[in-house]
């Protein structure tokens, strides 16, 4: 029988080795790597607002640029898989992905208006939809099936450790560079930003020297839209479910923002703001916490079944934040449950949605159908996030997250539906 596969894997040009445990040094290198990565660039997240400011940079320019940055990760994901799919060079690719997140940094360090800042974030998130894919190809592949979803939830949970750290430091050193002599007040915040790129560093070494690429093989014949024809008809509608679910899947900076609105009248805007962003970083405190065991109940339950009890806490989550508004809630406890169950939806969701992709294509179109999947999350998460703004300014936030309530329980049973056939 091993002749056999070997025979059928030569025939395909596909060379794979056979995965060792779990937490390999693949696994924990890529999971480094991300969290470096995240420290980087979400150090930049927490602060460029506020940098905005200090340059005279009006509020919606901020939206623009993150909108585009957004579009352009997007649909780069798709591009990334399938040209490592068809020339098999994923570490190469990924490399030059997260190269491209402190290169990001250095322009937007520089940037003394929007045309430079917009330039920045679009190559540091062009960056980011280059090696996502490819980096959890590359995962997916360095453990056996029965192991993905505690090697992803580890993963997510390191990325998620440099999305605590990086916010938390920056706002920190942030406060502390403000008490030195400055030419102007910008000052501070690209200090912060220049020391935001060692990290970014450190990530490309970090993948370098600690990830292995289980398969070189590569598809010279593979192409574009016929590969997207072929692709699994389940896996189609289990895209078409995540599609539905993701245009009601907002972002949660808009979550920060309902808290600071309904936190305003009883503490102010600014202490309101504040507690808001430690409500943030306790939503991301509980991602870390809970991705592992996730994975571990994912691994003995099944996977898209676990999927679904997230999607269903993602519902559940805009529900309360339409509550929330409704009733006028102004309680943090009440707010941190809130955030709390985010938490945990997040934390599925970005654990699962993958392995449940590896469960349904090959291995020959695998790095592919990642690009497919992070195109129509960015995408649906681009509608959401500006359709929940729009209303809530328009109309009011209680029919916004309401909205975004039904189009997430839609989305979830459309993944039910896709686990019974």
């Amino acid at each position: 029988m091993s002749e056999l596969n070997e025979a059928a894997m030569a025939s395909t040009g596909t060379r794979q080795e056979q995965p060792g445990g779990w937490l390999n040094r693949t696994v924990a290198g890529a999971g480094i790597t991300s969290a470096l990565g995240d420290f980087c660039y979400e150090t930049t997240t927490v602060i460029l607002p506020g940098f905005l400011a200090v340059l005279g940079i009006p509020a919606a320019a901020l939206g623009i640029i993150e909108g585009i940055a957004d579009a352009v990760a997007s649909f780069t994901k798709m591009v990334s898989g399938y040209i490592a799919d068809k020339m098999g060079h994923r570490k190469l690719l990924v490399l030059v992905g997260y190269g491209l997140t402190p290169a990001g940094q250095v322009l937007i360090a520089l940037a003394a208006g929007w045309p430079l800042l917009l330039l920045g974030r679009l190559v540091s998130w062009f960056g980011k939809g280059l090696r996502g894919p490819l980096r959890d190809a590359i995962v997916i592949q360095a453990v056996s099936p029965e192991t993905r979803g505690r090697a992803f939830g580890f993963h997510r949970a390191a990325d998620t450790i440099g999305a605590v750290v990086g916010p938390l430091l920056g706002v920190a050193l942030l406060g502390l560079a403000q008490d030195w002599h400055w030419e102007n007040a910008s000052g501070p915040f690209r200090f912060v930003l220049w020391l935001s790129v060692i990290p970014g560093v450190l990530a490309v070494l970090a993948f370098l020297t600690l990830v292995k690429d289980p398969q070189h093989s590569s598809n010279p014949a593979l192409k574009f839209f016929s590969s997207l024809r072929g692709l699994p008809t389940r896996f189609k509608r289990y895209l078409g479910a995540v599609g539905i679910f993701g245009i009601g899947d907002f972002s949660h900076s808009l979550l920060i923002l309902a808290a600071t609105t309904l936190l305003t009248a009883s503490m102010g805007v600014v202490h309101a703001a504040q507690v808001a962003g430690l409500l943030y970083v306790w939503r991301n405190v509980v991602q870390v916490a809970v991705s592992y065991p996730v994975g571990v109940l994912a691994d003995r339950f099944g996977h898209l079944p676990v999927l679904v009890v997230g999607y269903v806490l993602g519902a559940l989550t805009a529900i309360l934040a339409a509550l929330a508004f409704w009733f006028s809630i102004d309680s943090i406890l009440l707010l941190g449950v809130i955030f709390f169950i985010a938490g945990l939806y997040v934390a599925v969701q970005e654990a699962l949605e993958s392995t449940v992709t590896a469960d349904m294509v090959g291995a020959d179109k695998l790095a592919m159908s990642y690009g497919a999947l992070g195109t129509v999350n960015g995408t649906a998460k681009f509608i959401s996030s500006t359709a929940v703004g729009v209303l809530w300014t328009v109309v009011s936030p209680v029919f916004s997250f309401g909205l975004a309530a039904v189009l997430m329980a839609a989305g979830t049973l459309a993944l039910a539906r896709v686990g019974t056939q």
